[in-house]
């Protein structure tokens, strides 16, 4: 018999919402819509989540996708405001969610609207990135080769922290889909991020080793290529960081092979200058918080993961959308929720 796995890329983050109406709206922009709705009293959210709240959710999908997607959760009592907006991505507890769009000038447009009106939110506008210059093997030149890379921009709002990619020159056909009829016409989430700060290479082998998912890239940026990310996770000058990232088991290395569905760990030194909210991104916060993923075998994924240093562990139980789920804390101090496949 095979070892328990997650399998699939990662399925949903969780976010907690004052109000799902306005959410579901919200998000409606991007190309998602209403799926299945739930609730669990008090006493079963405890169980699961750790938290002393009736809860009412609900499911948005994204075209005929099977990953990538968002759950909305209104807490009765949210026990904090969440990570807030902020200047950037750059925190211990930090968590994002990333999506491809046809042009990230269309959301720019309706972010300045948004902010002109009065609303509160932060955008970093879109920063080129160009293939092989962030890797430091090729730059490119200008007006004589193509600009192979993506622009990539940054919106924070009290309880959404996303980042927007379009690409330039090359596609990856399988590495989110477009609602081209949605308003600002996006994927669904391609990819998640988390941050922390250590100096430990091994901090974040129980990704790859429990749950069993692909360490499809391990390397370190120096704050020399790290052009768009300078900002994005505000590196103060010299200051570089380490990315992981673990991908959907069937991802390949080609751009027609490669899934989106990933997870990007972001690994500052520990001794960097980062504030510590790890608090503010758990189930009961509002805002971005757990990360859902697909596991085979659940009774014995869970055993696994309560023998591997995870801590606060649940027992299996049904979610409010009558699914087998368990919660946990990683050894990184994330939590998150594994779903019977």
């Amino acid at each position: 018999m095979k070892n328990p796995a997650c399998v699939g890329g990662l399925l949903e983050v969780c976010v907690g919402v004052p109000d799902l109406v306005t959410a579901i709206a919200d998000f409606q922009a991007y190309g998602c819509r209403v799926g299945t709705i739930g609730e669990l009293d008090a006493r079963a959210a405890r169980a699961l989540y750790g938290v002393d709240s009736a809860l009412r959710s609900v499911r948005l999908a994204h075209l005929d996708t099977d990953h990538g997607h968002v759950r909305l959760m209104q807490w009765e009592r949210p026990v904090n405001e969440g990570l807030g907006i902020g200047n950037n991505l750059r925190c211990i507890g930090s968590r994002w969610g990333v999506r491809v769009t046809s042009s990230c000038y269309n959301i720019v447009n309706h972010a300045e609207r948004a902010r002109q009106a009065g609303a509160p939110l932060h955008m970093i506008e879109p920063q080129l990135a160009v293939i092989g210059e962030v890797s430091g093997t090729r730059a490119a030149h200008a007006f004589r080769d193509p600009v192979v890379g993506v622009r990539e921009m940054v919106l924070l709002q009290p309880h959404y922290r996303q980042v927007f990619f379009e690409r330039f020159n090359y596609e990856s056909p399988n590495y989110g889909r477009i609602d081209r009829h949605a308003l600002l016409r996006t994927s669904q989430h391609t990819h998640f991020g988390l941050m922390i700060a250590d100096d430990d290479p091994h901090v974040l082998d129980f990704y790859d080793e429990v749950l069993g998912l692909q360490r499809w890239m391990d390397e370190r940026t120096p704050y020399e290529n790290a052009t768009g990310s300078r900002s994005i996770f505000g590196l103060e000058p010299g200051e570089g960081f380490h990315m992981v990232d673990f991908d959907d088991p069937r991802s390949g290395r080609s751009l027609a092979d490669r899934r989106s569905g990933k997870l990007k760990c972001v690994r500052f030194a520990k001794s960097a200058r980062i504030e510590d909210l790890l608090h503010r991104s758990r189930a009961g916060s509002l805002g971005y918080g757990t990360y859902c993923w697909r596991v085979t075998d659940i009774e014995a994924m869970r055993a696994r993961v309560a023998s591997a240093g995870a801590k606060n562990v649940s027992d299996v139980l049904e979610d409010e959308f009558a699914r087998r789920a368990f919660t946990f804390d990683a050894p990184d101090g994330y939590q998150w929720m594994l779903i019977a496949a």
